[in-house]
């Protein structure tokens, strides 16, 4: 797809980006079943191009991002292999905005996969869009729906992340969505790991 092509090339920080919009796109063909069967093609890898542009100092990139990743996520249930087949993308993209401000320590860190790990043993800067944030959290909600999804969040620690986050957060809507989140990791614990 060109147009995914075009937004992962230009990826200028300091310049006027013409493609920096084409997040919004691909949030709004995201909201379509043949747009999200698209982007999780794994043969086309297009949600691994995209996840990588999170990276960018442009919020209108990272909105465009955290939007389109939301929208496949609704596809958890029938596609969450190919969701979790880029998960070392995935998960620093949906957990690094709703990590909170704290330098995590080696404990946690320890538990965590290495990209992941590193990034919340340092100094970062925090994701100020509260609708990134929820975006974030509805996302792995959806994977998290499913038995599997489940597992694999409990295995980069992803419960502790999402615990310390809360504790930062301020934003009303955002903690409802933190809220949503824990009530079914909780409710769902008779299977899984022990409680935090």
């Amino acid at each position: 797809m060109k147009l995914v092509r075009s937004f992962c090339r230009s990826t200028r920080e300091n310049h006027d980006d013409p493609f920096e919009h084409v997040g919004s796109i691909l949030v709004n063909i995201s909201k379509q079943q043949a747009g999200r069967n698209l982007l999780l093609d794994p043969k086309r890898g297009l949600l691994k191009q995209i996840i990588r542009q999170f990276d960018s100092n442009s919020s209108i990139r990272k909105k465009g991002v955290s939007g389109t990743i939301r929208n496949c996520c609704f596809e958890a249930e029938n596609q969450l292999q190919n969701l979790l087949l880029i998960s070392e993308f995935l998960w620093p993209a949906l957990l690094l905005p709703v990590a909170g401000n704290k330098i995590y320590n080696e404990q946690d860190t320890s538990k965590m996969p290495l990209e992941l790990g590193t990034a919340l043993s340092i100094e970062r800067e925090p994701v100020d869009d509260p609708e990134i944030r929820i975006q974030a959290l509805e996302a792995i909600y959806l994977i998290v729906l499913q038995e599997a999804g489940r597992r694999a969040f409990w295995s980069v620690n992803g419960p502790r992340i999402v615990q310390i986050g809360y504790e930062d957060e301020e934003e009303p809507k955002v903690m409802e969505a933190y809220e949503q989140l824990g009530s079914l990791l909780i409710n769902s614990s008779g299977t899984e790991e022990p409680s935090l």
